[in-house]
């Protein structure tokens, strides 16, 4: 998305910037001048190019704080997350990710099939890989 003054757009195009940019509807009660600020704030990080995780562990290093709170995965490890009131389990193995009957090569193809939007699948599952 080029460079766009959010706040003078209506609320429907908001919602469709929102959509296209972040791939979810915005929540129901947020209001038309948060939403403005929040994708302004998107359309900035998306137009650098930087990856926010690693902002975030330098950011992390630099203040001294502990490292990532996820933990590593390894094969031999059962991961389950509930989307939508429905829990997935996925067991890693050393062929891959085995979810429902399939061994899938990444987490973020599971992911993505769970929710049917892009997610990073270790934040997703909540886990470094």
């Amino acid at each position: 998305m080029s460079r766009t003054d959010f706040k003078r757009l209506s609320r429907d195009d908001l919602i469709a910037c929102w959509t296209e940019m972040i791939g979810s509807a915005p929540p129901p009660k947020l209001r038309s001048p948060m939403m403005a600020k929040i994708l302004t704030c998107e359309n900035q990080w998306q137009a650098s190019s930087r990856p926010r995780a690693a902002l975030v562990r330098k950011l992390r290093r630099l203040a001294g704080s502990a490292a990532d709170s996820t933990l590593p995965a390894s094969s031999g490890q059962r991961l389950i997350r509930e989307w939508n009131g429905v829990e997935h389990t996925v067991d890693i193995t050393e062929a891959g990710y085995r979810w429902n009957g399939k061994t899938w090569r990444s987490l973020s193809a599971i992911a993505k099939e769970i929710t049917g939007t892009k997610w990073s699948g270790p934040r997703f599952f909540g886990v470094q890989t």
